[in-house]
């Protein structure tokens, strides 16, 4: 039974079941640094872990989604359900909680006297629990009715969700992006104008002013890249539409859990220096080892 199906799985099924082989392999190692070095505690590196738990969990959602589509009958209604309940539940956790790392990042340095008194962990932690009881309650509304299971007609281009339920997924995810986009630029306008008030070399400006602008637009860019072309896609199409347009615009969703800890961890110096230490048992010299807030960028 399974040889007979081997010859008939989609080349893109299998894309992104390694894509979230890959994506699993990678958060799973960020979230172990983190859970196994006490120093990593700040409020940081709490909202990281958070985001490294949803892009697991958006992995296994990948890979158990090819399981139940070729190796389970996929017929089976709570199949269905629990796999685009667990999909829905962490891709929303994930973006939301790179939602909630770009407003600490701003905070940071719009209340830089006061962020380390105000922005406490136990604040932290009520964030990361509102932000995972949304998410779960958003992948429980497909099991709760929420369904074109019963009217094929009303199903958009990922079923069993309806049409309706993915218009306002999208349009919640564009107004994200544009609440991101915004913080952005005020970090940079509130960047440009630190480096102007403490730098005594021009050079400096120039130099360290630039390179976070820079990385600010790779961040917007690449999350942007990975997201909006699905995000408009749901909007505009149905259950009729060709399903590899759905395919060529989900992998490369999908393909922001994969950035993500790059983009977020694995800069950040101090897990660098956890991971030397895990790795090699030493840290290297050319590793800047300097005090770092969740303002870096």
């Amino acid at each position: 039974m399974i040889l007979s199906l081997a010859a008939e799985v989609s080349p893109w099924d299998i894309a992104l079941c390694v894509t979230g082989t890959l994506i699993s392999c990678e958060n799973a190692l960020v979230i172990a640094v983190l859970f196994y070095t006490p120093t990593l505690r700040a409020p940081m590196f709490i909202l990281i872990g958070s985001l490294a738990v949803a892009d697991l969990l958006a992995g296994l959602g990948l890979i158990l989604n090819f399981v139940f589509t070729y190796l389970i009958d996929s017929s089976v209604e709570f199949v269905t359900l629990l796999s685009v309940g667990l999909l829905i539940s962490a891709f929303s956790a994930s973006v939301f909680n790179i939602l909630a790392i770009t407003v600490d990042r701003y905070l940071s340095l719009y209340n830089a006297l006061t962020y380390h008194t105000e922005r406490t962990v136990t604040f932290t932690y009520v964030m990361v629990v509102f932000i995972w009881v949304s998410c779960l309650t958003l992948g429980l509304l497909p099991a709760l009715g929420w369904n074109c299971l019963r009217d094929e007609s009303t199903c958009s281009i990922c079923r069993p969700v309806t049409k309706n339920n993915a218009v306002a997924l999208a349009v919640t995810f564009l107004l994200v992006f544009a609440l991101m986009m915004q913080l952005y630029l005020q970090i940079c306008k509130i960047a440009f104008r630190h480096a102007q008030q403490i730098a005594v070399q021009h050079q400096f400006v120039a130099i360290s002013t630039t390179k976070g602008v820079s990385t600010l637009s790779a961040i917007l860019c690449a999350f942007g890249a990975c997201w909006l072309p699905f995000a408009m896609y749901s909007i505009v199409a149905d259950s009729s539409y060709p399903v590899i347009y759905t395919y060529a615009t989900v992998l490369p969703a999908t393909c922001c859990s994969v950035i993500n800890p790059i983009i977020y961890a694995f800069r950040n110096p101090d897990i660098q220096k956890s991971l030397w230490m895990a790795c090699c048992g030493c840290v290297p010299s050319n590793l800047s080892l300097r005090p770092r807030t969740s303002s870096d960028v």
